[in-house]
C-alpha cells in the first residue's frame, strides 16, 4: 500500500522529504527513510558510492517516480540533466533543440530574446546557429542546461554532469551553475551528485548520500576535509 503523503507545501522549505521509502519491484530497497531539506537557493552537492541511492533520489525529485511512504514536498520545477548531453540533445542546431522546451504560448520575439538569453547566461551566446555536432563536450553540456533554463526550471538536478569532462570544461561548468544559484534575481536552485572531491569547494552545502539516506548538510571544505583522507584508500 502507498504511504506517500501529500500535502500542501505552504509554508514548507523549497524541497522537503522525511522518512521517504522507495523499493523496486523486485522488492531492494533504495530509499529507506530518507530525510533532507533546502531551504534557500544554492548549488547544494551530494557524494555517495554506487548503489547509494543518488540517482533514484533524482527521479524522484523530477516526479519520474513516486515514494512508497514518507513525505515528499518541493516548490520548484525541476529538470534532470545526464551525465552525457548527447542523451539529451535531439536536434540538429543549438537553436531548433532550445525552442524544443520552449513555452508554447510565446510569441516569436518572446521565443528569440529567451533563446539569446539562456544562451548568454551559458556563454555560448554567439552560437544560435551552430550544428550540435561541432560543439565540444563541455559546450553540449552548457547547451543542455541552456535547455533547462528556456524551459523555465529553477531546480536543476544534475547527476555527475562533469564526469565525461576536461579540468577546462568542468570548471567552465561549475561556474557557471554557481553563478545562477547567486544571481541578484531570482536565482536558481542546483542539486548536483559528484564523485569529484574537488567540485565541493564550489558548493553551499555538501552531504554524503549511503544506504538510501542523506546525511546532514555540511560545508563544502569541511566535507572535503572529511573524505579527502580516504579517497586514496
Amino acid at each position: 500500500m502507498n504511504q506517500a503523503k501529500k500535502v500542501s507545501n505552504q509554508g514548507l522549505p523549497l524541497i522537503s522529504l522525511r522518512n521517504a521509502c522507495f523499493s523496486w519491484p523486485n522488492g531492494k530497497r533504495v530509499l529507506d527513510k530518507c530525510s533532507f531539506s533546502i531551504s534557500n537557493a544554492g548549488l547544494w552537492m551530494i557524494v555517495g558510492i554506487n548503489g547509494s541511492g543518488k540517482s533514484t533520489l533524482f527521479k524522484l525529485l523530477n516526479g519520474m517516480l513516486k515514494l512508497e511512504s514518507g513525505f515528499f514536498s518541493c516548490k520548484l520545477k525541476p529538470s534532470l540533466m545526464f551525465q552525457n548531453p548527447d542523451h539529451q540533445l535531439l536536434m540538429p542546431s543549438c537553436r531548433s533543440d532550445l525552442m524544443l522546451n520552449l513555452p508554447r504560448s510565446l510569441n516569436n520575439y518572446e521565443r528569440h530574446r529567451s533563446i539569446q538569453k539562456a544562451l548568454y547566461q551559458v556563454r555560448m551566446q554567439d552560437m544560435e546557429s551552430r550544428p550540435i555536432h561541432t560543439l565540444s563536450g563541455g559546450q553540449k553540456q552548457r547547451l543542455a542546461l541552456a535547455g533547462a533554463l528556456t524551459s523555465g526550471a529553477n531546480l536543476l538536478l544534475l547527476d555527475e554532469p562533469t564526469a565525461l569532462l576536461d579540468p577546462s570544461c568542468q570548471q567552465s561548468v561549475l561556474e557557471i551553475v554557481q553563478q545562477l544559484t547567486r544571481k541578484p534575481s531570482n536565482p536558481i536552485t542546483a542539486l548536483w551528485i559528484t564523485h569529484r572531491l574537488e567540485e565541493l569547494q564550489y558548493s553551499d552545502g555538501a552531504a554524503i548520500m549511503d544506504s538510501g539516506r542523506v546525511g546532514p548538510f555540511l560545508s563544502g571544505k569541511e566535507l572535503f576535509d572529511q573524505l579527502k583522507p580516504l579517497a586514496g584508500r
